[in-house]
């Protein structure tokens, strides 16, 4: 382990140790007894040592009993052993829902009528920070009743774009740090271990490095280094619940999965993400057998041997609301992806469920779908 991951492993132990904290103290609180210089207690006032210790969700807030859902092999399984996929979309950010007025249980009804039994939640680092852990901690609890009761899964999205090791990041908004990044997973595995509504941690969504010889301006990451950071905050998410799945991508903005083969993340029972949009994959000759030996050839194939969740897929036409590089498509992506997933077991997840962002799947809050928002809907509902 070089340099990098040494650094790396030393935060980490920090982490946990800080982190350790909440859950000793959480014990303790319950003392009818307390030592005589415990001032967090026994002084009163409004002071930082009056910050109560952070608590987890009650898992008798939840509606509906849930399975677990875990891995087993190269596929998510039910409580009984039964295949499970995550088939469903994405929201836009909570505190962007939030702004709209769309926050609220209608909208995961409406989701749930269009047959998804998944939802993926982004936060951006920016919004985490303005907004702060305990108003996020509010909406997200929000998010796991209102899934629950339709016996929707969520999925957890660390939303950020760029190069968390050396500081370079996409746009503003994406612009987090190795500690921010840590302190996050920290805050949600304490506050929803064992919840099992709350199924999926997508640890850090879109890598975005120089690599495989083209130069983006975004530096580089070893990919020693890159496994270090992953397989830290998976071990830090398991310090407070062992039954959440770990999710993780590679380079190419979460597409590129190959370096993995040869040096996959080195802790079981972890899924790999890939978000394959339409112009990722460039055959000479844009076939369904070509798209699809593309897709096997840069990320498909790791399904043989482990869960994959395409958590971002979709198109719109080039003179579409939104359309850009690499989500520009003439409509043939849809069933050409669905097939192929099919094909291989896939679990997906649509974006985005927002008519503000693209390539977006409804044209406004009437919910009135687009070209692939009305083909994924009947889809999901056919499943």
């Amino acid at each position: 382990m070089n340099m990098l991951s040494n650094k790396w492993l030393a935060a980490l132990v920090s982490v946990v140790l800080c982190a350790a904290l909440p859950l000793a103290a959480e014990t303790n609180k319950k003392d009818k007894e307390r030592e005589p210089g415990d001032h967090a207690h026994s002084v009163e006032g409004s002071g930082w040592w009056n910050i109560p210790y952070p608590e987890s969700f009650d898992v008798k807030l939840l509606p509906k009993p849930q399975d677990h859902i875990r891995i087993d092999g190269n596929q998510f399984v039910d409580q009984q052993g039964q295949p499970f996929f995550f088939r469903g979309l994405n929201i836009a950010d909570p505190d962007k829902l939030v702004r709209d007025g769309q926050w609220s249980q209608a909208l995961f009804k409406e989701i749930a009528d269009w047959g998804a039994n998944t939802i993926r939640i982004p936060v951006h680092p920016i919004a985490w920070r303005q907004k702060g852990k305990q108003w996020y901690f509010d909406r997200l609890d929000e998010a796991v009743i209102w899934a629950n009761s339709y016996d929707i899964y969520l999925i957890l999205d660390w939303h950020s774009i760029g190069n968390v090791e050396d500081g370079f990041f996409q746009h503003p908004m994406y612009q987090t740090s190795l500690v921010e990044t840590r302190n996050f997973w920290a805050d949600m595995a304490l506050r929803y271990r064992d919840v099992p509504t709350m199924a999926v941690y997508e640890l850090f969504n879109e890598p975005t490095v120089n690599y495989m010889g083209v130069a983006n301006g975004l530096g580089d990451i070893e990919w020693d280094d890159w496994l270090a950071f992953l397989e830290s905050n998976i071990d830090l998410i398991r310090a407070y619940d062992d039954k959440v799945i770990p999710l993780v991508a590679g380079f190419n903005w979460a597409y590129d999965l190959r370096p993995f083969a040869k040096a996959p993340v080195r802790r079981p029972n972890v899924a790999y993400a890939a978000h394959p949009y339409p112009m990722k994959a460039q055959p000479k000759q844009r076939t369904k057998a070509n798209m699809f030996k593309a897709w096997e050839q840069v990320w498909g194939f790791m399904a043989d041997d482990y869960p994959i969740i395409a958590t971002e897929i979709g198109w719109v036409q080039a003179d579409g609301y939104g359309a850009h590089v690499p989500v520009i498509d003439d409509g043939s992506y849809g069933p050409m992806f669905t097939e192929y997933a099919n094909n291989k077991g896939l679990s997906w997840c649509v974006w985005v469920f927002d008519p503000d962002w693209g390539p977006t799947m409804i044209h406004d809050w009437q919910f009135t779908p687009t070209e692939q928002g009305a083909f994924f809907k009947q889809v999901m509902q056919q499943q």
